[in-house]
């Protein structure tokens, strides 16, 4: 065997917990996503989708993508850089502009290929990226490919940011990047605090709105908007991947940068258009989120009926504000243990270990969608509280 391969035979974890009969990943499902779903042939509520507002099986939306594909094919067969600008794309990204309230947007591939896109073309050699502890995975590898000095403080720790931000000479270029919503602890970024430090000390922010578009803010239109301050954010990246129903990326922010990105963000160049059927996906959801607002807000009402269930009961569920309930096991064996023996139950939940949180932080991911109801919450808090408590994990 080839060194390489031999190294990476070395690699047993996945195998180890197979064999304990707890292995949590690519299970299939045989549905569309929704609040129930199929999975070998029995229902699963499903509490571990992204889809806050329950748009991935919108009719409106799954017929846009249908006439999408017959008007302009499957795929792009290009970048967007050369053959692989459709109408729709130049539509989309005025649509997203709009939407959170910037000058122009570009569309990536995925979130994550934004991040990685965006981070290290705009800073680099000589200048500063100052990043939340907890950012996204996506984020940690951006600033990895940058050439800037990285320099982290504190979760949601604003005397932390101010250390760090004096450290650094006033005159450089910084960049603070985090995320809006917190996506396992469902925590929110102290946006306020974190631009008027960027005021006081020169830098740029940069706000990744993955998980609060189609939450947070007048129409969904995401945490800056939220907290009125979407004109002293730079930078306003999002997905398509959770509240808009399919699946790329985009960053918003004024007409200068676009123009900088699209002639040297290499994820961007260099990678395919998102197909017309997901370009067209997302144009449906902006305006289906428009359309019916009573979403958002049935999406805050189950939320909030969750959150007032789970801390009755005792679960230890940190500081979320959100859909994203984090239920707090500690234990890494445990919470593969608990995962399965509520599969079995027939309620699916995301387990999170490391490298998703630290070692001691280990939980279970309960996230809410605005088309769930109060009985299916019900079910699944009921059989939450029973298994924690056959495991010791709340009395």
């Amino acid at each position: 065997m080839k060194q390489l391969r031999s190294k990476l035979a070395r690699y047993q974890e996945p195998q180890r917990v197979k064999a304990l009969g707890v292995y949590p990943y690519f299970r299939p499902i045989e549905s569309e996503q929704n609040t129930e779903v199929i999975m070998h042939g029995k229902r699963v509520l499903m509490f571990g989708s992204n889809s806050y507002l329950g748009l991935t099986n919108h009719p409106k939306i799954k017929q846009a993508s249908i006439e999408a594909i017959k008007k302009y094919g499957t795929g792009c067969a290009g970048s967007p850089f050369l053959n692989g600008t459709l109408d729709i794309h130049i539509e989309l990204e005025e649509k997203l502009a709009d939407f959170v309230g910037k000058e122009k947007a570009i569309v990536y591939s995925t979130g994550f290929h934004t991040n990685i896109g965006v981070i290290p073309t705009i800073v680099g050699r000589g200048d500063y990226i100052i990043g939340d502890e907890l950012n996204h995975a996506s984020i940690v590898e951006g600033r990895r490919l940058s050439f800037a000095s990285y320099l982290k403080y504190k979760h949601n720790d604003m005397e932390s940011l101010e250390t760090v931000l004096k450290k650094i000479p006033y005159e450089s270029t910084k960049l603070i990047v985090m995320d809006g919503v917190f996506s396992m602890e469902g925590d929110v970024a102290k946006l306020p605090e974190i631009v008027a430090l960027a005021d006081k000390y020169n830098a740029s922010v940069y706000v990744d709105e993955a998980h609060s578009l189609g939450v947070f803010g007048q129409e969904g239109r995401g945490i800056c908007n939220h907290f009125g301050l979407t004109d002293r954010v730079d930078l306003i990246m999002g997905t398509f991947s959770k509240s808009l129903a399919t699946i790329g990326g985009f960053i918003a922010t004024d007409a200068e940068t676009i123009n900088f990105l699209k002639h040297h963000s290499r994820s961007y160049i260099f990678s395919a258009s998102i197909s017309p059927a997901a370009t067209a996906s997302v144009i449906a959801a902006l305006d289906v989120i428009k359309q019916e607002p009573e979403r958002i807000k049935n999406l805050w009402e189950i939320t909030n009926y969750s959150l007032s269930a789970f801390r009755s009961l005792g679960f230890e569920i940190g500081h979320t504000q959100t859909p994203i309930i984090p239920l707090y096991i500690r234990d890494m064996e445990k919470t593969f243990v608990i995962t399965q023996e509520l599969y079995e139950q027939g309620v699916f939940v995301n387990p999170v270990i490391p490298p998703a949180c630290s070692p001691d932080d280990t939980l279970i991911r309960f996230s809410l969608m605005a088309t769930h109801t109060k009985a299916q919450v019900d079910e699944a808090v009921e059989k939450l509280t029973a298994t924690f408590k056959k495991h010791g994990i709340i009395r």
